[in-house]
């Protein structure tokens, strides 16, 4: 039996696996059963939860709307009215009064970077519309942090997002705040600032070189301004900043997980990054061996090779990638991300590489990987170059068949009707991105009209792909997933500029951020609607998302997040 053959039945045999209970499940929860057969009904097991008195939203195929739910053994039990649910309670039964509130499944991001950002306990711009605001949230992380420490924003945030002013922040602004901690302040991708405490602890000076792909910007006397351009350049500063100890990393694990609850994250597909190593991924798996991680994460190996002997290193891994052997709370699912430098796409660049030997080695890997069965999400951006993967995926097809393997496009800014036509008969699914959220003014700088339809919410909606709905945070675009859903309704970034027109139904948005994300991350036999036999991953909101004006979206909050049936999140409490 070939290897290819063996990877594709492991997967195939555990996918069925997961139908087959969640069917036993669903069937045992909502079929009529013999009347010889029919339990007593005070024969049954109690749910330990009921959540009573609601709009919850299921979002499976019918998209109903019902009143109450029943939660047993992490799992959703039963859906209803209410009359019919009280009546499955016994004595310990705990039950939830969601006095009217509105209850949807717990949201899920198909391609973020989350698992790097416990790196730091770092300061978030997200969401901020002032750059006074943003000044005075720096002043309060100073006095509430040790002198020498570090304090770091990095990205999330970009200038054009500030309404009262976007001016850049300046060394002498940030060193009249914080005169003795090391800050940084990244803006997106593109640029870092330092002030002089920063600049003097990494060791920036009028010698140092400007690293590749970024500039050391130097004034007059020689001297480093504090401001550092480019990828590169912001990739340098980053590695400057020292990482934490082993307790503080998993402390700061803890409290963004709790983070994203409180955002109404439940589950992820994480697409790693910059100088990812296993100390990066041990903090969720220690939270996962104690059951203490409240957040699914789904991962891929990324390794972003840049030179054919690199994709060599890359090639002699692949037969050593075990995928799907984690549970349903950490799980590796395959290989993503850059799939070989040279060819990577930018979204603030037209640009982009096509040389002939460059694809020839992202071929390589995408070879081996089909050669193996495995999952492969790539970062593809612009028209261009979407085209010259799809001609090298057609043609891998042709000789290693890849439609059962769910291969995946991120971003697809650019992506064409034509081109989704091509995916769709590859069997690939599109990952779409809000990035436009904060750099929406400064695609329309680069990509002038072209802008408005960058990414083309409504043309893969209505071109029929499997598809979801995500961030890429933390860097490029904010973490919060109700800013993600506003932006496809709406079409407008951070702080109200409208830049993008083609915007979604509310409906269709939720649908992208839930159970189509599910099938993305290979969980929609337990996650992305509230079925009976799904896991119990949910969201009680305080306001109506379905009747909210579209411009507060971006401003709804769960009052409850529940994770596998257990409550992870519940505003004002600690």
């Amino acid at each position: 039996m070939t290897a290819t053959r063996t990877a594709s039945t492991v997967i195939r045999r555990a996918f069925c696996r997961a139908t087959a209970f969640a069917a036993v499940l669903s069937m045992a929860a909502l079929l009529p059963s013999p009347a010889s057969a029919q339990p007593k009904p005070d024969s049954r097991p109690a749910p330990e939860t009921i959540l009573v008195n609601g709009k919850i939203a299921t979002v499976d195929d019918q998209f109903r709307f019902v009143q109450a739910l029943a939660v047993s053994g992490r799992r959703v039990m039963a859906t209803g009215s209410n009359a019919d649910i009280r009546r499955m309670a016994g004595p310990s039964t705990r039950v939830i009064d969601l006095q009217g509130r509105t209850v949807i499944p717990g949201l899920i991001d198909n391609h973020s970077h989350w698992i790097r950002a416990a790196e730091h306990d770092e300061l978030r711009f997200d969401g901020v519309t002032s750059r006074a605001q943003a000044l005075k949230m720096l002043a309060d992380r100073v006095r509430a942090t040790p002198s020498g420490e570090w304090i770091v924003v990095l990205g999330g945030w970009s200038e054009q997002q500030f309404t009262d002013d976007q001016r850049s922040f300046s060394r002498a602004e940030i060193d009249a705040i914080a005169p003795n901690h090391p800050v940084v302040l990244q803006a997106v991708y593109l640029h870092s600032t330092l002030n002089t405490a920063a600049l003097r602890a990494a060791k920036i000076d009028a010698s140092t070189p400007n690293p590749p792909g970024g500039v050391i910007e130097k004034g007059a006397d020689g001297q480093p301004t504090g401001l550092v351009t480019g990828a590169g350049g912001v990739a340098f500063v980053a590695a400057k900043i020292p990482l934490k100890d082993r307790e503080a990393w998993l402390a700061n694990t803890r409290k963004l997980v709790r983070e994203l609850n409180s955002m109404g994250i439940t589950a992820w597909m994480d697409a790693g990054g910059r100088g990812m190593s296993a100390r990066h991924y041990e903090p969720y798996a220690e939270l996962a061996r104690r059951d203490e991680l409240d957040v699914r994460v789904f991962w891929t190996t990324i390794r972003q090779p840049a030179t054919p002997e690199q994709v060599d290193k890359v090639l002699a891994e692949i037969p050593t990638l075990r995928p799907f052997q984690g549970n349903d709370y950490l799980d590796h699912v395959g290989y993503g991300e850059t799939m070989y430098g040279p060819l990577t796409t930018q979204l603030l660049r037209k640009e982009n590489s096509k040389r002939p030997e460059d694809v020839a080695q992202m071929v390589r890997i995408a070879r081996a990987l089909a050669e193996r069965g495995l999952y492969l999400n790539a970062h593809v951006e612009m028209e261009d170059l979407i085209d010259v993967y799809l001609d090298e995926f057609e043609k891998l097809h042709s000789q290693v068949p890849i439609r059962g393997f769910r291969w995946s496009f991120s971003h697809l800014d650019q992506v064409t009707a034509v081109q989704l036509d091509r995916m769709k008969r590859l069997g690939m699914s599109a990952q779409i991105h809000s990035r436009p959220l904060i750099q929406g003014a400064l695609m329309h700088r680069v990509h002038g009209e072209r802008a408005w339809d960058m990414p083309p919410f409504r043309r893969v909606q209505d071109s029929g792909i499997r598809w979801g709905l995500g961030s890429d945070a933390t860097a490029v675009t904010t973490s919060n997933p109700f800013y993600t859903l506003a932006f496809a309704v709406t079409g407008k970034m951070v702080g109200g500029h409208h830049v993008n027109r083609q915007t979604i139904s509310r409906e269709e948005a939720l649908i992208a951020h839930t159970r189509n994300n599910a099938y993305i991350v290979f969980q929609e036999s337990n996650l992305g609607s509230l079925a009976p036999g799904k896991y119990a991953d949910l969201l009680v909101l305080d306001r109506d998302y379905f009747r909210v004006p579209a411009d507060d979206i971006k401003d709804l909050r769960p009052v409850m997040t529940m994770v596998g049936g257990r409550v992870v999140y519940e505003a004002g409490r600690r």
